[in-house]
């Protein structure tokens, strides 16, 4: 038989405990449990020996019959079996968007977008949501349920961005039984819920925002979305560190997981897919903030990029590349005798890997910073994670330490080893053409990325194939 009894549940990871506890084992963090009362908790040396023909018929996680809407019995078949639809992709009317979502949005879908307060979620939800509302195979067809703000809140949004609104439904609801109920009787293929942390569920009892409700509501919500094909958006608030708050269980349910990059303070807003069961991981959309809502940037590559009457020392451009585009971002270093102890700081990059590629220039490129500041930026508040950014910080270094500038039609890429091999990157001759395509002469990569000599099409650009780090600085001090 199993026992109701009260159980503890971690706030930042979602571990289960049986009782109270100061700190949480599976994640470390200081008190962060809280009582999560009429769970059950079965015994688990007699649930095993439990008949299956006398196990309670499964349930879903949210206290509903499993199938209640709508949904039918699986079959076991073989792979090769399943129709796969050629296709299911739903245009959101913002191309940069697409891209992010994979090419558009997968009927069935689950697509968690988080990001900072005020930095645009609801705003493209709601372009996103007018623009699928009025497309001809989806008119109507679209239901945005918001549980932080009022009808009135978002009907103003709309007239302020000048929205198309006739067709969209609205709907004021917190309760994830009566927004189930209204999906249902509307039939949109899709809905938007603004926020998954404002959402309860009747069975549970605790409040609103809590681990159990965001999970359940969330398990609730995605079930009915696989069964029913609709297209479903659940926004989600970030902690203070930046990731989503809540169960990390949330991000495993969902098909897609979005977060807003960029400073607030900035017109440019970054959305980048961190899991996409339908397309690209890392891949980056690039919009722009205006008075008329988030208007996609059509040539990314230009606003990462400083204009400048001359060379200035300290400054690289790098092709990076964010999921399946190439993308130019300058790189800016300052290295500065130290007042006291030496600070290393690090926006957009890595500050560990920073510090490892700095001890991998002094042993390597003969150049050291042991009694100096170091600070490096990319330009544009965009977040460099992969690791081909390695040979443009160290010359924009060594360009700042030299007090000698690199010319300003240089493009650098590839990744540096500890024993100081430059190793090369994935997708090689796409950057050295997104470089000539932005009228760059010059480009230091990796010997392994070098195209052959005879190849037209790389004949306007100068590449410079390198092995190792102090060729590489040679070369770009030589140019």
């Amino acid at each position: 038989m199993a026992k109701n009894k009260s159980s503890y549940v971690c706030q930042h990871c979602g571990a289960h405990f049986g009782k109270w506890a100061g700190q949480c084992t599976d994640c470390g963090e200081w008190n962060s449990l809280v009582e999560a009362p009429n769970v059950s908790m079965p015994h688990h040396n007699k649930t095993a020996s439990k008949p299956a023909a006398n196990r309670a018929a499964p349930r879903a996680s949210g206290g509903t019959p499993a199938g209640n809407y709508a949904g039918t019995h699986s079959a076991v078949m073989p792979l090769n079996a399943v129709s796969i639809g050629l296709d299911t992709r739903l245009p959101t009317g913002i191309g940069e968007f697409d891209r992010v979502l994979g090419g558009g949005l997968v009927a069935g879908s689950v697509v968690l977008i988080g990001g900072d307060p005020g930095i645009g979620k609801s705003t493209i939800l709601l372009q996103t949501a007018t623009n699928m509302a009025r497309a001809d195979s989806l008119a109507g067809s679209a239901l945005y349920v918001t549980g932080e703000e009022s009808l009135a809140q978002v009907a103003m949004r709309a007239k302020r961005l000048d929205l198309p609104a006739d067709r969209l439904r609205v709907l004021a609801e917190t309760n994830v039984e009566t927004i189930c109920a209204a999906l249902t009787q509307e039939q949109p293929a899709i809905a938007i819920i603004d926020s998954i942390q404002t959402i309860y569920t009747d069975a549970i009892n605790s409040a609103p925002g809590g681990v159990s409700q965001i999970r359940e509501s969330a398990a609730i919500l995605t079930r009915y979305a696989k069964q029913t094909g609709t297209a479903l958006f659940l926004v989600g608030h970030v902690t203070k560190e930046g990731t989503l708050a809540g169960p990390r269980v949330l991000e495993h349910m969902v098909d897609t997981v979005l977060y807003f990059e960029g400073q607030s303070d900035s017109k440019f807003r970054m959305i980048r897919a961190v899991k996409n069961r339908f397309g690209a991981v890392n891949e980056l959309g690039i919009f722009g903030m205006t008075d008329m809502g988030l208007k996609e940037v059509a040539n990314p590559s230009a606003i990462f990029l400083s204009r400048y009457d001359k060379p200035v020392a300290g400054s690289v451009v790098m092709v990076s590349r964010e999921g399946t585009r190439p993308l130019l971002v300058e790189v800016q270093a300052l290295v500065d005798d130290s007042q006291g102890s030496p600070r290393r700081m690090a926006l957009g990059l890595d500050f560990q890997r920073l510090s490892m590629l700095l001890a991998v220039m002094h042993r390597h490129g003969g150049i050291h910073t042991s009694g100096q500041d170091v600070y490096v930026n990319v330009v544009g508040g965009v977040k460099v994670i992969e690791t081909g950014s390695d040979l443009a910080v160290l010359l924009a270094c060594a360009s700042s330490i030299k007090e000698r500038a690199l010319p300003s039609s240089l493009a650098v890429f590839g990744e540096v080893g500890l024993s100081g091999e430059i190793r090369p990157v994935p997708n090689g001759q796409e950057r050295l053409k997104e470089a000539m395509k932005h009228g760059f002469k010059h480009a230091i990569i990796p010997k392994a990325n070098a195209p052959t000599k005879n190849a037209p099409q790389f004949k306007g650009i100068n590449v410079i194939a390198v092995e190792r780090l102090d060729e590489a600085i040679e070369s770009a001090f030589e140019l």
